[in-house]
């Protein structure tokens, strides 16, 4: 290895800032996981240094993000399901911020345990083969490594697993494509069937650049094998970087069989180094978790026009019941269950919510639990152009109308608040009825305070109720009132100014 190269790890920081999370499951909500762990002791090592220079962002490229979710923490969380012994990150451009990062997926998820997951540095960036030098003084001389690229979001664990066992403990097995273009890519060339090179474009002559199977830049090679493989490279070639594909040369001039998985479905290969790309990966990506609904039974309008994505906390997971209905445009984010007969409306946004049977959430209505989620009870009605924030809990029956707000509020059975209104830490009594206009004053300016309506209330239009306060049971509320103090039950409460009439007023006029 260059001796000017400087290589350090890096331990994981527990006071990053928030930037990915991680979950494990799927469009189903079923948890993924490979079939079987892999046989040998495992080294997944993940190249995450680049600079992403066609991406033109300040942001670290393998922070761009899929589904939500940063595109390193897809890889991290797909090479997690294989449960190796140790991750090693290598990180460069962006090293802080990506390290940063990787702390956050280890707080955040649960789906596996992240503490044999550290980071290298490559500084400065020479190459492939030069990254993968930095993960050597942290490699185990047994074992199998399965290297990785930190931008390549949509690789799955059985395609992984099955490229392990092929390099079983003394082989060296690359995962390849075949491509329509192959542009830009390091070409398979073959003697038979046996792998003896693999020629980057920029080195490879026109007859070679008419071979159409590509290198995908994942491997796995036995720990034993790759260490002195690595030490062996050079940067002779036109770009004066190490290139890690340059082992397979020396795999056949020492006789270690080099073979070939070939898997036919590109968009687990396709990396990212642009924003069309990165759209067009997305939209794959959509696509497959729409069509996965659909086949379970969820009836989606247009599955072109569907997103489930990952919160601020890296969960991912949509769980439907049978007969639901969701229309177009429509985001889920987060943790999200919908019950029996649910229908949602066109461009609605619903994270970290449970909507029970029956429920209907009208168009552009915004549903966000956060972390204390929101709950639609059976049969309720929202919308359209209504908001559910974090503690929203409506009962069964409840009608939440267009542009009603409503949070940290429990509404019993068969509330309504049809038009205007907020309900703010506020809770609701069966079968009440809020007028239009409607505001629970629940902030004093430094201090939360709660209002309760009991059941059977009605609140008139255009009315204040300045917590905290309660409205007995069976109580009304004249329209336009403010009401600082709590009602006893059955009462009509009028707090206004009387009305006055001023006859033959002339209405000032301009000059």
């Amino acid at each position: 290895m260059e001796s000017a190269s400087r290589q350090t790890v890096q331990p994981i920081s527990e006071t990053a800032e928030s930037y990915v999370g991680l979950s494990a499951r799927d469009a189903s909500g079923a948890v993924r996981s490979a079939q079987e762990p892999v046989p040998q002791a495992l080294s997944v090592v993940i190249m995450a240094a680049g600079k992403g220079t066609r991406m033109k962002s300040t942001r670290p490229k393998v922070l761009h993000r899929l589904a939500g979710r940063a595109l390193l923490a897809h890889v991290v969380g797909t090479a997690a399901q294989l449960l190796p012994r140790q991750m090693v990150v290598i990180t460069g451009h962006g090293a802080i911020e990506v390290e940063a990062a990787l702390a956050v997926l280890i707080r955040a998820g649960d789906q596996f345990d992240a503490k044999n997951l550290s980071c290298v540095r490559q500084e400065p960036q020479l190459g492939t083969g030069h990254a993968v030098q930095q993960a050597v003084p942290v490699l185990p001389d047994d074992g199998v490594c399965l290297v990785l690229n930190g931008d390549v979001p949509l690789i799955q664990a059985d395609t992984l697993q099955a490229l392990v066992a092929s390099c079983g403990a003394d082989k060296l097995a690359l995962l390849t494509v075949v491509m329509p273009d192959a542009t830009g890519y390091g070409r398979i060339v073959r003697s038979g069937n046996a792998v003896q090179a693999i020629v980057e474009h920029k080195d490879a002559s026109a007859a070679l650049r008419e071979i159409r199977e590509i290198y995908t830049g994942v491997m796995a090679v036995p720990n034993r094998l790759l260490k002195p493989w690595l030490a062996r490279l050079s940067n002779d070639n036109t770009q004066n970087e190490f290139y890690l594909t340059d082992i397979v040369k020396f795999a056949v001039v020492d006789g270690v069989s080099v073979v070939a998985q070939q898997t036919t479905d590109t968009a687990q290969v396709d990396g990212v180094n642009s924003p069309v790309q990165l759209a067009q990966l997305e939209r794959t990506h959509q696509l497959r978790q729409a069509h996965a609904l659909m086949e379970a039974g969820v009836r989606l309008t247009d599955p072109a026009r569907f997103d489930l994505r990952a919160d601020s906390r890296g969960t991912c997971e949509l769980v439907c019941a049978q007969d639901v209905e969701i229309d177009l445009g429509c985001i889920f984010e987060g943790r999200v269950s919908l019950g029996q007969g649910a229908r949602i409306g066109a461009h609605c946004i619903i994270a970290n919510a449970r909507i029970e049977a029956g429920a209907v959430i009208h168009p552009f209505s915004h549903i966000d639990g956060e972390v204390l989620g929101v709950q639609v009870g059976q049969g309720a009605m929202v919308g359209p152009f209504a908001r559910l924030r974090p503690g929203a809990h409506l009962g069964e029956d409840v009608h939440i109308g267009n542009f009603v707000e409503v949070k940290n509020s429990t509404l019993a059975q068969g509330a309504k608040a049809n038009h205007l209104t907020y309900l703010g830490d506020a809770t609701v009594g069966e079968r009440v009825n809020i007028g239009a206009g409607t505001i629970t004053a629940n902030y004093d300016g430094a201090n939360k305070h709660r209002t309760v309506i009991e059941a059977d209330v009605h609140i008139g239009s255009n009315s204040v109720l300045v917590a905290p306060v309660t409205i007995g049971a069976g109580g009304t509320v004249g329209a336009g009132s403010v009401v600082t103090k709590s009602t006893p039950p059955g009462a009509l409460t009028v707090v206004r100014g009387k009305t006055v009439g001023v006859e033959g007023w002339i209405r000032p006029v301009k000059r």
